[in-house]
């Protein structure tokens, strides 16, 4: 990126002592388990392992055992002591067990290891049962998927429908497909093998990022597809977008089989050519066969009734399914082109699984979230010639245009003064042509299984539950809480003091709450799907999801955090299905990629795109890190990437230019920013990338510790509010007076988790003296704040949510009396408290039955979550009564 370049020149940071480096015979061996359990066919999967600081060498080989299978391994980051503290792994294709053991020493080679041949004019990649061929230019993602001479699939693209604008009238749309730029070996085996394929739709619309990943003996290619959308919403609409492969048909057209797997496993079983329920009867064998997708018998053997006239019966060559709500799909087909379509049948939720092919051969491929991302579609067209055409539409050609306009005219807002007014009623802080999706992205993930055979419906069924819920190997959780990762502010679920379990049933009622809800109130959607609202209307009875910025919540005050910290001390996988789900819509739909904003988040609105308020503390890497740590996924990892730099966005972006009450010029030297939401998302960042080893690891390090020391040198420290920065050295500007300015959102998007983790990582006590400090004073009373820092802090809020810095504290500084406060800041808070009833009521009055909670808001529960997770894990043994 072009605006990394001008990082070369930071100043070195001072030097912070290091932990020595310890034995290979110190490695713990760690007991893997299947988040849902044993997959009940193959499985591949990648996962990450977090090791204790100073135990595991950086250069350390692993392999698994009990049962004894191969893996292939590899560094995540790195302890500042240059041992490890993740490593990502994965595991070759077979029949899963129960459980893997994880230690220390050579690892077994797959039997078909996946081997990759870079040659000039493409990437080969052999898994030992397919072969696939990757174009390094042109329009063909893969060219061709072999099973030794047979090919099954061919000519991959990306297509996409562009529309120029919209309006009442119909409108005309240009097929594009994709053009392939760069092609990258980002892993070539033995067990697994990624390949990055870069490019655009067309000449110039759609960038787009797409990981081929290859497993040691499956017969299967996984597909990571990200696009980002780079139009301002007025223009050059996606009307349709989706990956297409071709599939040779060989047999003859009774012998050809359509299959798509709807609810549940249940399945479409058809054939293009069908010699069931004709009014002559070919025999029962034959029935049977073409029933269980196996080949029929000569038809010489038929009743030649029916043989005599297969010519009269109809190939039905195109079938689609489409998935146009959360609630509904319908499927078609028809002869051919030009001829009318025969509705076949209707469901609620498919699972996104199609296959065409024949007793030969074909191609199976799904999606991932399918139903929950509508509108989406599987198309099989001309099934019946040489050669058919499978489609899977992540947006549905049949759903009309993704509409990404802005939802109002502006109401008049074309000044500060107007939009701080519209804040205060809407709360949406407009801003003329801020409510731009351009920038934001999307990735999906498909499987596409290159099969000898027309498969069974136990394997079909099979196949689409991995495609719903793919496998995936999990850390035990007191593995998890021994390493003392995320700043250690979790501990494993305890109900054995009733006080405890009283927090337990609580925090079970708010997720059980929030999941519920997202399915009554319908949160899915192509944008929307992984997100919450923010605010519920008592009136209405629904939630605020029209009314400005109580819409949308866009990880305010943190609930990525809560779910996932939720995660890491109970292994539970529905938590980690709604955080995974989270973290892939925040990560890319409220984050900018493009564009002036890149690396900054959109605030909570009607849109996700929609505020005005482009920050730090939605784009913060602190809601990445965890997904990507537990699985390894490298397009979180780009996500954290991309974060490295961000600093400069407030070259271009003062994130409070509406309420500052004294001129100000962005200047490069001087930089204003906040010690709290802002300096957290870039603390994160930075972090990440030096513990990574990415390619600025350096001068992350040194913006790292450089802000740290500079802020601990401030008189006040992070209660001074904000610091003018240097982009060049990667400090503060040193501050001659006290200075109080502080906000109760500072430390909500964060800051509590990332500096729970420098501080463990680097000994720099001026710097932990000024966050404890803060951790003490700010639900501290008005005279211990004003006798500390000269001034109280104002009437603030969230002291609730504060609870766990106060908790912190008490644990750093072994104080009685501040876990003491702790506790009663917790039960006391503004949150939620005991006397709450703690259920939610049966409404029937909504458009459709749900469940209501008035008393619940989502910034509340993710405070309280966060704010009970971390009590009990720093002061839990020292809980008091309400």
């Amino acid at each position: 990126m072009e605006r990394r370049r001008v990082l070369a020149g930071m100043a070195a940071a001072p030097f912070v002592p290091m932990i020595p480096r310890v034995g290979r015979a110190a490695v713990p061996e760690v007991r893997l388990t299947w988040l849902e359990g044993r997959p009940g066919s193959s499985a591949t999967t990648t996962w990450g392992t977090p090791w204790p600081k100073g135990t595991v060498p950086g250069d350390q080989t692993f392999r698994l055992a009990d049962p004894s299978v191969p893996v292939q391994s590899w560094p995540l980051a790195y302890w500042p002591d240059g041992s490890l503290k993740w490593s990502g792994h994965a595991i070759a294709d077979g029949a899963p067990s129960d459980a893997y053991t994880l230690q220390a020493g050579t690892p077994d080679r797959p039997a078909q290891p996946v081997v990759v041949t870079d040659r000039k004019k493409y990437v080969e990649i052999d898994t030992g049962v397919i072969v696939a061929r990757v174009p390094r230019s042109g329009r063909e993602l893969i060219s061709e998927i072999r099973r030794g001479e047979t090919v099954i699939a061919r000519d991959g693209v990306l297509v996409a429908y562009r529309q120029e604008h919209i309006s009442d009238e119909p409108s005309p749309r240009h097929l594009v497909q994709s053009d392939v730029r760069k092609v990258v070996v980002e892993q070539s085996g033995p067990v697994r093998a990624v390949v990055r394929i870069e490019g655009r739709h067309g000449t110039n619309w759609l960038p787009f990022t797409v990981r081929l990943v290859f497993f040691a003996g499956a017969e299967s290619v996984k597909m990571m597809h990200t696009f980002v959308y780079d139009r301002d919403g007025s223009k050059d609409y996606i009307a349709g977008l989706g990956v297409r492969f071709k599939v040779p048909m060989r047999d003859a057209a009774y012998d050809r089989h359509i299959r798509f797997v709807g609810d549940g496993h249940g399945q479409l079983t058809e054939a293009v050519q069908g010699i069931t329920g004709l009014r002559r009867d070919p025999g029962l064998a034959v029935r049977n066969a073409q029933i269980a997708g196996t080949a029929l018998p000569d038809p010489a053997t038929w009743d030649q009734r029916v043989t005599t006239r297969l010519q009269y019966i109809p190939l039905w060559g195109d079938y689609s399914l489409s998935q146009l709500s959360a609630n509904g799909f319908t499927v078609r087909k028809r002869t051919k082109q030009g001829y009318g379509w025969v509705s076949v049948d209707q469901g609620q939720r498919a699972s996104g699984l199609a296959y065409v092919g024949g007793v030969t051969g074909g191609v199976a491929v799904g999606l991932k979230d399918f139903w929950q991302r509508h509108p989406t579609q599987l198309d099989i067209r001309r099934a019946h010639t040489a050669e058919a055409e499978v489609t899977v539409w992540l947006w549905s050609p049949d759903a009309g245009v993704m509409d990404t306009r802005f939802y109002h005219d502006g109401m008049g807002q074309d000044t500060y003064p107007e939009q701080l007014e519209g804040l205060n009623i809407t709360y949406e802080d407009y801003e003329p042509a801020f409510g731009t999706p351009y920038g934001i992205s999307r990735t999906n993930e498909l499987v596409l299984w290159a099969l000898p055979s027309t498969p069974t419906a136990e394997r079909l069924g099979a196949m689409a539950d991995q495609v719903r819920t793919p496998p995936q190997l999990i850390n035990p959780v007191d593995h998890l809480v021994s390493c003392n990762v995320f700043g250690g502010l979790f501990a494993p679920v305890d109900r054995t003091d009733p006080l405890k379990a009283t927090i337990e049933d609580h925090l079970d009622f708010l997720f059980d709450f929030y999941r519920k809800q997202v399915e009554q109130r319908h949160w899915y959607g192509f944008w929307d799907h992984g997100d919450i609202m923010h605010t519920f209307d008592e009136d209405r009875l629904v939630w605020r999801y029209d009314v400005g910025g109580y819409a949308w919540d866009n990880s305010e005050l943190s609930p990525d955090l809560w779910l996932w910290y939720a995660f890491l001390r109970s292994g539970r996988a529905d938590i980690y299905r709604f955080a995974e789900a989270m973290t892939r819509h925040t990560g890319e739909v409220d984050v900018y990629h493009l564009g002036k904003w890149a690396g900054l988040g959109t605030r909570h609105g009607v849109q996700h795109w929609a505020d005005s308020a482009k920050q730090q503390r939605i784009s913060t890497a602190i809601y990445r890190r965890i997904y990507y740590y537990l699985t390894a996924d490298e397009r979180t990892g780009d996500l954290l990437s991309e974060l490295v730099d961000s600093d400069r966005t407030f070259l271009v972006l003062d994130p409070i230019r509406k309420i500052r009450t004294e001129p100000y010029t962005p200047d490069p030297h001087a930089l204003s920013i906040g010690l709290g939401t802002d300096w957290s998302g870039l603390a994160a960042a930075w972090l990440t990338e030096w513990e990574r080893k990415g390619p600025l690891w350096e001068t992350a390090k040194a913006k790292l510790l450089g802000t740290m020391e500079t802020i601990g040198a401030m008189p006040n420290g992070f209660v001074t509010g904000s610091g003018l920065y240097d982009l060049d050295t990667g400090r503060f500007a040193p501050v001659a007076g006290k200075t109080v300015s502080v906000s109760h959102l500072s430390a909500m998007f964060g800051q509590v988790e990332i500096c729970a983790e420098v501080i463990d990582l680097v000994d720099l006590p001026a710097f932990e003296a000024a966050w404890l400090q803060y951790c003490r004073l700010f639900n501290a009373t008005a005279a211990e704040q004003t006798a500390e820092c000269g001034a109280a802090f104002g009437n603030l809020i969230l002291r609730q949510g504060h609870a766990r810095l106060t908790a912190y504290a008490a644990v750093r500084l072994n104080s009685a009396a501040l876990t003491q406060r702790a506790w009663r800041d917790f039960y006391t808070g503004d949150g939620y408290g005991p006397a709450l009833p703690w259920k939610s009521e049966r409404v029937t009055t909504t458009l459709t039955p749900t469940d209501a909670a008035k008393w619940v808001s989502t910034n509340t529960t993710a405070l309280y979550g966060l704010a009970a997770i971390q009590n009990l894990a720093l002061v839990g043994d020292q809980i008091i009564a309400p």
